[in-house]
């Protein structure tokens, strides 16, 4: 009898064990660790792109993959053949000067090699604003992981659902991407959105289906979406334009989905039409398990689409006419009259309800990443100007080596815009700088002072707040502040 109750016992501990272990389900297969990576040999290692053209000065990302695929990749090993040429480091190519060279990436004497080519600067390549591998961390300052997961040797692991991991950099640029290399188990509902909920994106694994929360929703079937699998996922905001894109990093298929935001042009009984809202993706990148066991984040890597061009346009949301412009007029608006006016050489970065504080905050998170010539700002209609912040503003942009422009404000209904320019001017004369008139370009005789209700949308608040504004500017004021951009500061267009 004691013999069958210890035999029994003895059974009983194997059998839980077998029941713990197999209770991991979907969270091993992304996030477990890899138990001897010394003793793995590949037999080729895969790389995302099998040669790279880049301009001097730009950045390109590469990723690995082993094959036959483990969950937990090995430590790959990334050389230049030539320094002097384009560097490595964890995959992520630099380009230094022109010529060829190439990068190996190998593992326990495999490897591949990566021809790079490297050619002279010119516009129209997308350079990196923040890049990180999630891994071996105890804590990285600027990602807020808000008990959603941990860092293991295979990256962040997150397996709280409802829980967001916040990267705490603002970014407006009217032109970038974000990009994450994740897995996911067979289950997971991943969730990318912005901190403020404007925008929000998801992959559904087990649905196979991507989608953008519209209304109705932006959705599409991604048949090669599966658990276990490497991708990258991509969202894009370029002015209007919101796209998700996926792509499964070992074979190279892609799926992307994208939708335009439809602004309404005005509010109350200043409605142009009900719009159709995208989101301008406010302020700081998210992302999180929705439902389902868990996603593993290796990598993320936010890009602006263009690392040099001719001209910069900051500032709050006279300068984001994206979010309220009709999509059919959207070319007529005023930032994008100079963007076109420059064959695209010009970017805006604009942020609605954006003061001086937050203009210079993300313009610190930005301007440093990109080479240009010119920095013009338009701040000043949601308060917060100072002497000493218009001075650190304007300090801070020629230290990057670019050429400050300060602009007036817009004339408004209610003639505000007269104290803060005349503030606007005293910085520009004690700097020596110019600006654009962008008050006497919308006032009604052109002195800067009473607000020409023509060239505005009228935001009608009278059934809520007891007012209305006039004050941004629509298709007729965009063109008058453009006229008056060749007037003011033609140097610009030269």
């Amino acid at each position: 009898m004691k013999f069958n109750k210890l035999f029994n016992l003895i059974l009983w501990i194997i059998l839980s064990a077998q029941l713990a272990n197999g209770s991991e389900g979907n969270i091993a297969t992304v996030c477990e660790k890899n138990e001897n990576p010394k003793e793995y040999l590949p037999d080729n290692i895969y790389v995302n792109k099998s040669s790279l053209t880049l301009k001097v000065g730009e950045s390109e990302q590469l990723t690995a993959t082993s094959d036959p695929a483990v969950a937990h990749e090995p430590a790959f090993q990334w050389e230049s053949e030539n320094n002097a040429i384009a560097t490595v480091n964890n995959g992520l190519v630099k380009a230094i000067k022109t010529g060829e060279t190439s990068v190996i990436v190998k593992y326990n004497g495999v490897s591949t090699i990566i021809p790079v080519k490297v050619e002279v600067t010119n516009l129209g390549k997308r350079g990196i604003l923040y890049t990180k591998t999630l891994n071996n961390y105890t804590s990285i300052p600027e990602i807020l992981l808000n008990d959603a997961g941990k860092y293991t040797t295979a990256g962040l692991c997150i397996t709280q659902k409802g829980k967001m991991v916040k990267l705490d950099k603002f970014y407006a640029i009217a032109e970038r991407m974000i990009q994450y290399r994740v897995k996911f188990s067979d289950d997971a509902k991943a969730i990318f959105k912005s901190s403020e909920g404007d925008f929000s994106a998801y992959i559904d694994v087990s649905n196979k289906n991507i989608s953008i929360a519209t209304s109705p929703v932006t959705n599409k079937t991604v048949d090669f979406l599966k658990g276990g699998r490497e991708y990258l996922i991509e969202i894009y905001h370029i002015y209007q334009k919101a796209k998700l894109r996926i792509v499964d990093v070992q074979t190279g298929e892609e799926a992307e989905i994208s939708a335009t935001n439809d602004g309404q042009g005005g509010c109350g009984k200043g409605l142009v039409h009900s719009g159709f809202n995208v989101g301008m993706q406010w302020d700081k990148y998210c992302f999180g398990l929705d439902s389902g066991s868990s996603m593993l984040v290796k990598q993320i890597t936010v890009y602006v689409l263009k690392n040099k061009v001719r001209l910069l346009i900051y500032g709050d949301s006279i300068s984001q006419p994206e979010g309220y412009f009709p999509t059919k007029d959207f070319p007529n608006a005023w930032t994008q009259l100079i963007i076109n006016k420059l064959d695209g050489n010009a970017m805006s970065s604009g942020r609605g309800g954006g003061t001086i504080d937050m203009v210079l905050g993300y313009i610190k998170n930005e301007l440093p990443y990109i080479e240009t010539k010119y920095v013009m700002v338009t701040i000043g209609t949601n308060g917060g100007n100072t002497e000493a912040k218009l001075k650190e503003l304007v300090s801070y942009i020629k230290s990057q080596g670019a050429i400050p422009i300060l602009n007036n404000t817009p004339s408004n209904e209610s003639s505000t815009q007269t104290d803060i320019n005349n503030l606007i001017d005293k910085v520009r004369q004690y700097f020596g700088i110019k600006g654009c008139m962008l008050d006497m370009a919308t006032s009604i005789n052109g002195d800067g002072k009473e607000v020409d209700k023509t060239m505005m949308f009228w935001e009608d608040y009278s059934g809520s707040y007891g007012w209305q504004i006039y004050h941004h500017p629509n298709a007729k004021g965009g063109k008058k502040i453009f006229e008056r951009t060749m007037i003011d500061i033609p140097e610009i267009y030269k």
